[in-house]
């Protein structure tokens, strides 16, 4: 099941990513270009990941899934909270991960974009 070490390796394999804890030290918070793209509490049991969601991809998961409920803390339009070791597998909940990171990196100027290397080049 994927626990906290994981989430970290995988976020952090992202360009320009890093991680902060400005909730206090059990708060894990995940960014890109100083925007957040999800956050857990690190010493929860099991693991709660909050991730950004296109609207109404957002709604389709909770109602696909017990493992997908509204953002807690969040906007609850644009954030949903994975709870892993559900109904969703791993890889699924990763996958969640990416598109979060996707749709903040996809809201960044062009050159911020560019100098992550998430743009090809002009030529």
């Amino acid at each position: 099941m994927l626990d906290y070490a994981a989430l970290y390796e995988h976020c952090l394999q992202y360009p320009g990513s890093s991680h902060d804890f400005p909730f206090g030290p059990e708060v894990a918070v995940f960014r890109v270009a100083g925007k957040m793209f999800a956050l857990c509490n690190i010493q929860q049991s099991p693991l709660k990941i909050n991730l950004k969601c296109e609207p109404v991809l957002a709604e389709l998961l909770r109602e696909k899934y017990r493992a997908v409920a509204p953002g807690w803390h969040m906007n609850k339009r644009h954030w949903n909270t994975v709870t892993v070791g559900e109904d969703l597998n791993d890889a699924e909940v990763l996958a969640q991960v990416d598109q979060s990171y996707a749709l903040v990196t996809a809201s960044l100027p062009k050159k911020t974009q560019k100098i992550l290397g998430l743009l090809p080049p002009r030529g």
